[in-house]
């Protein structure tokens, strides 16, 4: 099942006994519980209605009792679970409390018909050795949310304007990616000012992105080792100072600079092995749109260089750290090699 599978069946007035959702997405995630819990129970029963269980702190036996009780002042009941043990994939952490999952496995068999009961699970892949995992799965209970790729976020972004009677172009959206990242929690806290800037009706451009929304420190390091790579000393120079104005630390900026040269090197070791931006998100443990801009970057460079730069900075760092080599002035003479 996915949610816009679930979403059909509550138009239609049909809800699941249980919804098992997880995967790296916990906003969308978030917004699957807020919306079923709309269609679900009217504002004055939700009070009474909704009760909330963590699983690191409660036996997943009590959530499974609670479901199978008929609701009190409520024509149905929403038993909301956090679990990051019960059914997740281990995690490297042993679960501080011990689980009878032969409760829920009997619930399952024969449900409550007045309540519903949502796994919020806090992981990216289920354990489906389990018995509980695999009956979830025969019900077809499972929604996975993983991250959205880099046209469905500008998609979903373009989108949430629209909502609000605005327009984004293209353009635009991409360069909100670029200075928010893929989070997408702040992406649509992003969109909704934008959105109120432009006002109903309104068309929001690049230079309203650019004017509103922030860089971040990660992209200005971007911007910087583009106009390195590109013998842009003056540009580089520049958001260099414009960097150490916004207090930013010359150590940091030079560690941001190292994990950027680190996954520009990774990047290219594992395009020689004809891995796809997918399998290289995934074995680096990045999303695949900062893949992709590491890989555009990546092109600018052999991997002998960045093997020096990353060399050379490993050397600052520890001059800086013990003092042998001033911040500021290190760190520019660093930068003004990259040039050389």
């Amino acid at each position: 099942m996915d949610a816009k599978e679930a979403a059909k069946e509550w138009k239609a007035g049909r809800f699941r006994p249980v919804y098992v959702l997880y995967g790296k997405d916990r906003y969308r995630m978030r917004q699957f519980v807020e919306a079923l819990t709309e269609k679900l129970l009217p504002a004055e029963e939700r009070e009474l209605g909704i009760v909330k269980y963590d699983m690191s702190e409660t036996p997943v036996e009590e959530a499974v009792a609670e479901a199978d009780t008929l609701p009190f002042f409520a024509s149905r009941k929403l038993v909301l679970v956090r679990d990051a043990s019960v059914l997740a994939a281990a995690q490297g952490k042993e679960a501080k409390l011990e689980h009878g999952t032969e409760a829920l496995v009997a619930y399952l068999k024969q449900p409550c018909e007045t309540s519903v009961l949502v796994f919020q699970v806090m992981a990216e892949k289920l354990d489906e050795r389990r018995k509980v995992v695999k009956l979830l799965k025969e019900q077809d209970a499972l929604i996975a949310f993983q991250e959205l790729q880099e046209n469905e976020l500008l998609q979903w972004t373009v989108k949430r304007a629209e909502e609000q009677g605005r327009s984004l172009d293209r353009d635009a959206a991409q360069l909100l990616l670029a200075r928010t990242g893929t989070n997408m929690q702040q992406l649509a806290h992003e969109v909704d000012k934008l959105c109120l800037h432009a006002g109903h009706g309104g068309a929001i451009s690049g230079a309203d992105v650019e004017a509103l929304i922030a860089s971040t420190v990660e992209e200005d390091v971007f911007a910087l080792i583009d106009a390195m790579a590109s013998l842009n000393v003056e540009k580089a120079l520049k958001l260099y100072a414009e960097l150490l104005l916004r207090r930013e630390e010359p150590i940091k900026i030079a560690a941001l600079i190292a994990r950027q040269f680190r996954v520009m090197l990774q990047v290219k070791e594992l395009e020689q092995r004809n891995y796809s931006q997918q399998q290289m998100a995934g074995q680096i443990g990045l999303h695949p749109y900062a893949v992709k801009l590491a890989a555009e970057k990546a092109r600018r460079f052999s991997a002998q260089t960045l093997g020096r730069h990353l060399s050379k900075l490993a050397e600052l760092d520890y001059g800086m750290k013990t003092g042998r080599v001033d911040k500021t002035l290190g760190l520019e003479l660093f930068l003004l090699s990259l040039a050389a």
